[in-house]
């Protein structure tokens, strides 16, 4: 968006409704989704979409950077509502489940990748940062070990994530997972 003014609320409405459209069609699978059919299912014409977006990459970038902005969001209503460790078990899954989202978005984000995009490197340091917090309350707390890092978390289930071609990948991802947290509970210095 080249103005930094606030969007009046229906361009805020109608910004809205094109996300959450192109969001749907590429979770879907429906990669190849034209912008004139996403403007359309957000009930907007194809000029109004290109008011807010430059190009149908930028609105891929845009759906992304959004499913990450929620995601890294979680933590602090997760460690309000829960123990360090369990807020980390959750987190860890929500990610698994952002891995699965991202299947269904991942020949969309293709066409971003080789743009230079800075979204990738953003959304990594991001989730890198989130895990981070939850590894330092967990390890205040003595129920994670205090030695791994965020990034080398992420790294971590990131390879558990790269199995998403195989058949029956999510529930395994998710009982890998477990043995992964199973991992960063071992030797934990119990607090006192």
């Amino acid at each position: 968006m080249p103005s930094s003014r606030p969007l009046r609320a229906d361009a805020r409405r109608n910004r809205e409704a094109l996300l959450s459209a192109a969001r749907h069609a590429f979770l879907d699978g429906d990669t190849d989704a034209h912008v004139e059919e996403i403007a359309r299912s957000a009930g907007v014409a194809v000029g109004t979409l290109y008011r807010h977006f430059e190009t149908r990459e930028a609105l891929i970038e845009e759906v992304y950077r959004k499913e990450v902005d929620d995601l890294c969001a979680a933590p602090v209503d997760l460690m309000n509502e829960h123990a360090p460790d369990e807020a980390l078990r959750r987190f860890l899954l929500l990610l698994v489940d952002h891995a699965a989202v991202g299947k269904g978005m991942s020949v969309a984000l293709e066409s971003i990748m080789a743009t230079n995009s800075p979204v990738f490197d953003d959304a990594r340091a991001r989730m890198g940062d989130a895990l981070t917090r939850l590894l330092d309350a967990g390890s205040a707390a003595g129920t994670v070990r205090g030695d791994v890092t965020g990034p080398t978390l992420l790294r971590a289930l990131g390879g558990i994530c790269a199995m998403r071609a195989t058949e029956g990948w999510l529930d395994e991802a998710r009982q890998i997972t477990g043995l992964l947290l199973d991992g960063l509970r071992h030797g934990a210095p119990r607090a006192s």
